[in-house]
């Protein structure tokens, strides 16, 4: 290939694929902010709802940041994050069976939103072992268009890619089902083989310290649910 040919192919690739990129980063950015406003709604309409009740089961939103938010719901806390890059899916998607992506493969392109679930004692004793787990993760494109999968998020899979744009309503429904999906994930007994034994390292550094690692379905298998549709 000779050098203006090359030149002219990347000139060709900075104006298609490039582009899309920098639109899909921009449209996720947009309506990341618009779940900002979305958590903040939560947070004060479910408080009003709780009113004088103990105020230990109040929700608290946190912005931590440009790319990631937290929402305490009594002892567990969801964390939001934007990733920063554009991503497309391999040809094995389902996505490809769309006929909105049919008509234009510049649609695939999407940023993610994750949704993961963590203790709230996680942070409040800053043990950074534990685990958390993604409850959901919303797909946007360029145009707003959205799919999600995640626990229990019904009605907002990909099936739906391509028929409507997300917005305050679409955001507190996925909110809303990450709240209560996590709510009732309860937090098991580990098995009593994997505990039996602990060193002095451990008992000094790590029971001391509230840094036992910890985790909802730690030494249980953590299946995935409805988590394409």
């Amino acid at each position: 290939m000779s050098k203006d040919a090359i030149k002219k192919e990347i000139i060709n690739v900075l104006q298609s694929n490039a582009l899309v990129k920098q639109d899909v980063f921009d449209s996720t950015k947009a309506n990341f902010e618009l779940l900002k406003e979305v958590l903040q709604k939560v947070e004060k309409e479910y408080n009003q709802q709780l009113g004088h009740h103990d105020r230990r089961i109040h929700l608290l939103f946190e912005d931590k940041g440009e790319f990631v938010m937290q929402l305490k719901v009594a002892g567990d806390v969801l964390v939001f994050h934007m990733h920063t890059n554009t991503f497309e899916f391999d040809r094995d998607h389902e996505v490809w069976k769309c006929e909105y992506v049919k008509k234009d493969e510049y649609n695939s392109y999407c940023g993610v939103v994750n949704i993961y679930n963590f203790l709230h004692d996680s942070f409040r004793y800053n043990r950074e072992q534990d685990a958390g787990y993604l409850v959901a993760r919303i797909f946007i494109n360029k145009e707003g268009h959205y799919f999600v999968e995640g626990k229990r998020q019904k009605g907002t899979g990909i099936n739906h890619f391509g028929t409507s744009v997300i917005n305050q309503d679409s955001w507190q429904s996925i909110v809303e089902t990450a709240m209560l999906y996590s709510l009732e994930f309860d937090l098991l007994v580990p098995p009593y083989d994997d505990v039996k034994i602990i060193s002095m390292m451990q008992m000094n550094g790590e029971i001391l310290s509230s840094r036992m690692q910890t985790g909802k379905r730690m030494g249980f298998v953590y299946k995935a649910d409805d988590v394409q549709q």
